[in-house]
């Protein structure tokens, strides 16, 4: 029985990492809150950050990088804090799109829009474009063609509005902000094909 019980530990604590927002620190589990902008929760530099499995990895395992490699224990360090930099926004914008805060075709605070437009549509690749002839506000509703996905508009201020994807200003922010990380940062955290 105990033999069982320790050798799925590591799939228990993998499960709750991902499943329940748990984080392991200092050999104990504490829950996560959900997260918000205004509430980013300090990383301590040996933990998992934002729920990177590094249970059951081992220097000798020879399908994982060698953890005392300088380059290894470095990209480790930029991915945290790539991780650290991106975590308030990402979890502003998901809340945004999928909780019941916002109606469809509601537009958002003063306080959130700012934050959307500082941290998100300011890097998007095509943000002139995007923005137009200015910005009245910032809106979510469901995509034109994606019925069931919900995402941000810029509504301007001749009364258009265009759809714009958090996911691609977050890739642009990343590379300008780490241009030495960021490609491999993206390749690893991002979904194939969403831009």
């Amino acid at each position: 029985m105990a033999a069982t019980l320790v050798r799925a530990l590591p799939l228990l604590r993998l499960r709750l990492l991902h499943h329940h927002h748990f984080r392991l620190t200092a050999g104990s589990i504490t829950r996560r809150p959900w997260c918000s902008a205004a509430e980013s929760t300090p990383t301590d530099k040996n933990s998992p950050s934002l729920g990177l499995n590094t249970t059951g990895l081992s220097a000798k395992d020879p399908k994982y990088p060698r953890w005392d490699d300088p380059d290894c224990r470095k990209w480790k360090e930029k991915e945290a804090e790539i991780l650290e930099d991106i975590e308030p926004i990402i979890c502003l914008t998901k809340e945004i799109l999928h909780s019941d805060r916002y109606m469809d075709g509601e537009r958002l605070t003063a306080e959130d829009e700012k934050a959307v437009v500082d941290k998100l549509l300011a890097y998007h690749p095509h943000s002139e474009d995007k923005i137009g002839c200015g910005i009245d506000s910032i809106m979510v509703d469901r995509h034109p063609q994606f019925r069931r996905s919900r995402c941000l508009f810029v509504v301007r201020t001749d009364g258009g509005w265009i759809d714009f994807s958090y996911q691609k200003c977050l890739r642009a922010y990343i590379r300008d902000q780490y241009p030495s990380y960021g490609e491999r940062f993206i390749k690893e955290h991002f979904k194939r094909g969403s831009g």
